[in-house]
């Protein structure tokens, strides 16, 4: 293979830093209420965040100087050790329970998600084996059922800390890979058939998540306990109109909305930048896509575009889901919005991942 270098993609590199830029500010403005009132200090979640952010630039500068091709190389170890790391957050003693779910593994005052790892360990696996194996991927027992089970292994441990929402994206993601690496149609039509009754067993087997598809329905129904997220977050982007109530001016950071810095951060920019702002937002994400869908569309080696594809539908599922859920068209689920959201290992892995992206990006021929 040819590994001739282009030009790095400029247009992508200035969207992801406006974003991350605007969510350090948003983080900020969204947690000093809170942070003031839980840690004594204002800034409290911004430092940390800001920290988070520091390690993922540095992490863009690194994967910008390592060809991706030498990173697929590593695919199966990184699979593994994500893997590896997604048993060891459910040992009692090492995982770490928040909010019900058992996510998270302490390392010394910082966490790290395991589940993140994984998204992109799967990514650089499906990109390096997928193209070896394309023949055999369109024979459901000999190609599709091995790349479906690295994929439904992990998503069962996923699902026993429970993360539904994570889960949600690492199967999306890994999905659209096998789609786009050339699986049958038909492959798919019977996994949704078993996947829809799995969902609605895995909704079921839970009492809270029928309380999110009741509260999805009616949220009037229950306005202090299941509703109360999606009102609040309704509350915060009505009054908001058109301009915004001006930055710094949310009354629902107010301990209205629980923790605004993280899931329900768009809520808060809608509220104090309005319509304006919102969709402005929306924009810079839709420039990362289509940039990302560019550079996976003109790259000769098929692991880089697959790579860049992957990386690009795991940020565009995510934005989706969690615009989806801040406005109230689907139920809650706790997923991070790209960037913006407070989360240490969701922002430096996503920066890690764009930063792949863009150096695929020098071996892509796009404007």
């Amino acid at each position: 293979m040819d590994y001739k270098q282009e030009k790095l993609d400029y247009v992508l590199l200035t969207a992801i830093a406006i974003l991350l830029l605007i969510g350090l500010v948003m983080v900020y403005s969204s947690s000093s209420i809170w942070s003031d009132y839980k840690f004594g200090d204002s800034g409290f979640y911004l430092k940390r965040q800001a920290l988070f952010a520091l390690l993922g630039v540095i992490g863009i500068v690194i994967t910008l100087k390592i060809p991706y091709y030498k990173w697929l190389q590593y695919s199966v170890t990184a699979y593994v050790l994500c893997f590896l790391l997604l048993i060891a957050v459910l040992i009692p003693g090492i995982g770490m329970v928040r909010g019900g779910a058992q996510s998270w593994i302490g390392v010394g005052a910082f966490s790290i998600q395991p589940s993140e790892f994984m998204k992109i360990g799967m990514i650089l696996l499906f990109a390096a084996v997928l193209p070896k194996i394309q023949r055999e991927l369109r024979q459901f027992s000999k190609g599709f059922l091995p790349m479906l089970l690295l994929l439904v292994v992990p998503f069962g441990l996923i699902m026993l800390q429970p993360d539904l929402g994570t889960g949600i994206v690492f199967v999306g993601t890994g999905m659209l890979m096998l789609f786009i690496a050339g699986a049958k149609i038909s492959h798919f039509v019977f996994l949704a058939s078993i996947g829809l009754a799995g969902l609605v067993a895995l909704i079921a087997s839970a009492p809270y998540r029928i309380s999110r598809i009741t509260a999805f329905l009616n949220p009037w129904e229950d306005p202090l306990g299941d509703g109360f997220q999606i009102i609040q977050s309704l509350y915060a982007i009505g009054p908001g109109g058109l301009m915004g109530l001006g930055f710094g001016n949310s009354m629902q950071k107010y301990f209205y909305l629980p923790e605004p810095q993280t899931d329900f951060i768009f809520a808060v920019i809608a509220e104090e930048l309005g319509l304006i702002g919102g969709v402005f937002i929306l924009g810079l994400f839709l420039i990362v896509i289509w940039r990302g869908i560019l550079i996976a569309l003109n790259t000769q080696d098929l692991s880089a575009s697959l790579l860049a594809f992957g990386i690009t539908a795991m940020i565009t599922i995510q934005v989706m889901i969690n615009i989806s859920v801040v406005i109230g068209l689907i139920p809650v689920t706790g997923i991070t919005l790209p960037l913006l959201s407070y989360g240490g290992s969701s922002l430096t892995i996503t920066l890690l991942s764009l930063g792949v992206l863009l150096n695929i990006s020098k071996y892509a021929k796009i404007n």
